[in-house]
C-alpha cells in the first residue's frame, strides 16, 4: 500500500507538471502567428524523456507548479576542450547525474556513520541501516565475489559502485522535477565504456601475456593449415564479442528506462485528451506501470553490476 500511495502521488505530480507543460505550449501557440487549420499536437513527452539546456524546478508560476531555468545562464554559452571545439557545458542529463552522484554519497556516508553507531550502542545496526546492510551484503556475497572468482574482493567497490550509482540515477527520473539521465545513450555508453575498461585491465592483470588469447583465436590442437584459417575467421569473431559486451549493457539500460517512461507520459496525455471521467483508467494504469517502474530502476540497477561482475569473471577465468 504505501508504494502504491508513492507511485499515485507520483503519476499525479508527473499529471500536474505536464498540464503546466501543456497549457504553457498551448498558449505560446496562441501568442505566436495566427495558427493553421489544423494546429500542431502539443508534444510534453518528448521533453521529459531527452536532454536539454533548460531544467525544471518547483515553483508557483501563475498557477503552474514548475517553471524553467536555463542551464546556459548559469554554466554561460560553452565549455569548449581546450584546443578544440568539443562543448561540454553541463546539460540537464549532467546536473542530474551530479545530484545523483551526490545524493549516492551522501545516503551511503550517512548510513555508514548511523551503522557504526547502532552498532557502538546495541551491538547491531538497526532500522535503514541494517537493511542497507542486508543490500551491501548481498551484492558483494552473490553478486560480486560469486561472479568475479578467487581473489576477487578488490572489484567489490566497483561493482557496489555501479549498483547504487545507475540505482539513483534511475530513481530521479521518477520523481517530479526530475530526469532519467540513464536514459541517455550517451550516459550508459559512457557507463560501459568504463566497465570494458576495468574488464580488460582485470583480464591483463589476471592473465598476462595469455591475455592475447582472448583476442586472437590460435587453436594449439589444430594443424598449421587449419590453425591459420581458424586464426582468420574466429579472431574477428572474439573481438566483434569484446565489444557487444559493453554495448549490450548501454543499450538495455537506456531502452529500459526510455520506455517505461514513455508509456507512463502517454497515459498521462490520455488523461488531457479525453477528460476527467474517462481519463481514470489512463491514470489507474499510469499508476501501476509507475509501479513497475519502481521495480525495474532497481532491476537495471541490479543487472548492470551483475553482469559487468560476469564480464570480469570471465576474462579472468585464463588465469585460474
Amino acid at each position: 500500500m504505501r508504494l502504491l500511495r508513492i507511485a499515485l502521488t507520483f503519476v499525479l505530480a508527473l499529471a500536474a507538471l505536464g498540464g503546466s507543460h501543456v497549457a504553457r505550449a498551448q498558449e505560446t501557440l496562441r501568442a505566436g502567428p495566427r495558427a493553421p487549420s489544423t494546429a500542431p499536437p502539443v508534444d510534453f513527452i518528448t521533453p521529459h524523456i531527452t536532454d536539454s539546456d533548460r531544467i525544471d524546478y518547483p515553483c508557483w508560476n501563475g498557477g503552474r507548479l514548475v517553471c524553467e531555468a536555463d542551464l546556459r545562464d548559469v554554466f554561460g554559452e560553452h565549455w569548449y576542450l581546450p584546443g578544440t571545439q568539443i562543448d561540454v557545458r553541463p546539460t540537464k542529463h549532467v546536473v542530474m547525474l551530479w545530484i545523483a552522484g551526490v545524493l549516492c554519497a551522501a545516503v551511503l556516508l550517512l548510513t555508514a556513520r548511523a551503522h557504526e553507531r547502532h552498532s557502538h550502542e546495541v551491538g547491531r545496526p538497526k532500522g535503514f541501516a541494517a537493511g542497507l546492510e542486508a543490500v551491501v551484503l548481498y551484492l558483494r556475497d552473490e553478486v560480486a565475489l560469486a561472479n568475479v572468482g578467487p581473489h576477487g574482493e578488490k572489484f567489490v567497490p566497483f561493482v557496489l559502485t555501479l549498483f547504487f550509482f545507475v540505482l539513483f540515477a534511475n530513481l530521479l527520473g521518477l520523481i517530479p522535477y526530475g530526469s532519467t539521465a540513464t536514459g541517455n545513450i550517451s550516459v550508459t555508453g559512457t557507463l560501459a565504456l568504463i566497465t570494458l575498461v576495468v574488464v580488460e585491465a582485470a583480464g591483463m592483470r589476471a592473465q598476462g601475456l595469455g591475455y592475447l588469447n582472448t583476442i586472437f583465436y590460435w587453436n594449439k590442437d589444430l594443424n598449421p593449415a587449419m590453425r591459420i584459417i581458424m586464426f582468420l575467421v574466429m579472431t574477428p569473431v572474439e573481438i566483434v564479442g569484446k565489444l557487444s559486451k559493453p554495448f549490450a549493457l548501454a543499450i538495455r539500460l537506456f531502452a529500459n528506462m526510455t520506455a517505461g517512461h514513455i508509456v507512463v507520459l502517454a497515459f498521462i496525455a490520455l488523461i488531457f485528451s479525453f477528460g476527467a471521467l474517462i481519463g481514470v483508467a489512463p491514470l489507474l494504469m499510469a499508476v501501476g506501470i509507475m509501479l513497475l517502474e519502481i521495480f525495474v530502476a532497481f532491476l537495471q540497477a541490479f543487472i548492470f553490476a551483475l553482469l559487468a561482475a560476469v564480464f570480469i569473471g570471465l576474462v579472468r577465468q585464463g588465469a585460474h
